[in-house]
């Protein structure tokens, strides 16, 4: 947030520090409008900045979709519900949501998802085999798996 006794920014410091915000990691429009916002940009000034940063490759939602879901995946294990809902969060389009979707790798999702069971299940104490994977089952339905990838990947382990 800009201090009170700081001059505004002039309109190229401004396109600067979104530039280096934009290269720093992908963004989307949603959060380049908020830190321009921050920053005290308003009205005509703000709208040309984020027009300059597509037209110069800086900013591209697309780019930003599929960089979100390929790594929401792979470090944090979330699944396709989860992915998604992130990012209507950051307010990406329906159409792009569903090629971010589309791009995950279907053997590596089914993998992570293994992997994320087998983990959890190395961590709980449950004896009886119901409990465990019902338990295991909410645990990755909740990380925004699909319920019936996650029961046919359930009734399929061995642990």
């Amino acid at each position: 947030m800009q201090q009170k006794n700081q001059s505004p920014l002039t309109y190229a410091q401004a396109l600067q520090k979104a530039e280096a915000y934009c290269a720093y990691q992908e963004r989307s429009q949603y959060e380049v409008r908020g830190k321009l916002l921050d920053l005290g940009l308003r009205g005509d000034d703000l709208e040309r900045i984020i027009s300059e940063l597509i037209s110069t490759n800086f900013l591209n939602e697309e780019r930003f979709a599929l960089a979100y879901a390929q790594g929401k995946m792979r470090m944090k294990s979330w699944g396709r519900r989860k992915i998604a809902d992130g990012l209507r969060f950051k307010q990406v389009s329906a159409p792009l949501i569903k090629k971010a979707l589309n791009s995950l790798n279907g053997d590596e999702y089914e993998e992570k998802l293994r992997q994320l069971i087998e983990k959890k299940g190395r961590s709980m104490n449950e004896k009886n085999t119901k409990l465990l994977n019902y338990k295991l089952g909410n645990y990755a339905i909740s990380k925004g798996y699909e319920p019936d990838l996650v029961f046919y990947i359930l009734k399929t382990k061995e642990l």
